[in-house]
């Protein structure tokens, strides 16, 4: 796509193009569906959806996977106790959509995983099912986590980072 396109493409979706395909309460159940997530194995997961990518991105050609890595440092997900914080990472305006997994998980779940996830969010992102399909990807992500990274009996999983999807 020529530059200049993508740029206007890019500018024109904003915060508001993610509130619409999530909603108030969408966001909140979605909170929640880590949270409970959490409560059984050591992993933490974090939601960004951004509309456009910034400027800077745009003009020398970014793809939505830098982006994500990038979103993946700044948010701290790959800080977490037990290496295994993963980011799914949505990008509006491109259609993209991105599953970073820290080192401790991805060294014990192939690529194939996550691109069965992202396949199936894309279904879902088509028939514009968000919810249902950030949904069952919070479900296979958390399934990953739960195989490699149970909880011991009695312990607890401190909440690292927030359980808050991120809109941008």
């Amino acid at each position: 796509m020529n530059r200049w396109l993508r740029i206007l493409k890019h500018r024109w979706h904003d915060e508001g193009d993610a509130r619409r395909a999530l909603s108030g309460g969408a966001l909140e159940r979605l909170q929640q569906r880590i949270a409970a997530s959490e409560r059984g194995h050591s992993g933490e997961i974090r939601v960004c959806v951004e509309a456009g990518l910034p400027l800077s991105y745009l003009w020398r050609g970014a793809t939505a996977r830098e982006r994500a890595l990038a979103m993946f440092g700044k948010l701290g997900v790959w800080d977490t106790e037990g290496n295994n914080g993963v980011l799914i990472y949505l990008l509006l305006a491109d259609h993209s959509i991105e599953i970073v997994a820290d080192r401790g998980l991805s060294q014990r779940v192939g690529a194939e995983h996550w691109q069965a996830i992202t396949a199936g969010m894309s279904e879902a992102f088509r028939a514009a099912r968000f919810e249902d399909g950030l949904n069952a990807a919070v479900d296979a992500v958390t399934q990953a986590l739960r195989e490699h990274f149970p909880l011991a009996a009695g312990a607890s999983n401190p909440n690292e980072l927030p359980d808050a999807p991120l809109l941008r």
